[in-house]
């Protein structure tokens, strides 16, 4: 009866082990997408090396600090080869105060250098249709979108960060 127990025991023990240990791989894999935007900043953080707001990026290399959406807050930046990569939580939308509409995909790459992002990917605007963009400058008074066509917007309206709205659809 024991040897029974024993073995009744043993795999129930087995069965509830292979399902927390599954539980844990799934909270990994999703813990890990989530975590690859913001791992190279806390690598830098343990380093010393503290990485400035996206907002003051921006900021820095002349284009106003609205261009992304509020939540797009981790960010990977290669100074030698200006290549960029803002993480963003969900696909969402920013309506600015000049009524365009930019679509962001969870991931935004350019090559950032004085007052132009160039070879965008991960960003869309609303030109009758969605349109892909795939570069912007920034002048003191406009800011420029090349989306098949270049469509020059003023920059105030770039100027303060807004929220996304969450879509389902890049």
């Amino acid at each position: 009866m024991n040897q029974i127990f024993s073995k009744v025991g043993s795999y129930w023990i087995g069965q509830k082990a292979n399902k927390q240990l599954d539980s844990v791989a799934d909270d990994i894999n999703s813990l890990s997408t989530s975590i690859e935007g913001g791992a190279k900043w806390l690598v830098n953080k343990i380093k010393g090396k503290v990485q400035k707001p996206l907002a003051e990026l921006l900021k820095e290399y002349g284009f106003p600090v609205g261009i992304f959406p509020r939540d797009a807050t981790n960010y990977e930046f290669d100074e030698q080869t200006g290549k960029l990569i803002v993480f963003i939580p969900t696909i969402c939308e920013v309506g600015y105060k000049d009524s365009s509409v930019l679509r962001f995909n969870t991931t935004v790459t350019g090559y950032l250098e004085k007052g132009k992002l160039s070879d965008v990917e991960g960003m869309k605007t609303k030109v009758v249709i969605w349109v892909k963009v795939t570069c912007i400058s920034a002048d003191a008074s406009k800011v420029h979108f090349t989306a098949g066509m270049k469509k020059s917007r003023s920059r105030e309206a770039y100027e303060v960060l807004r929220d996304g709205s969450e879509v389902t659809k890049f």
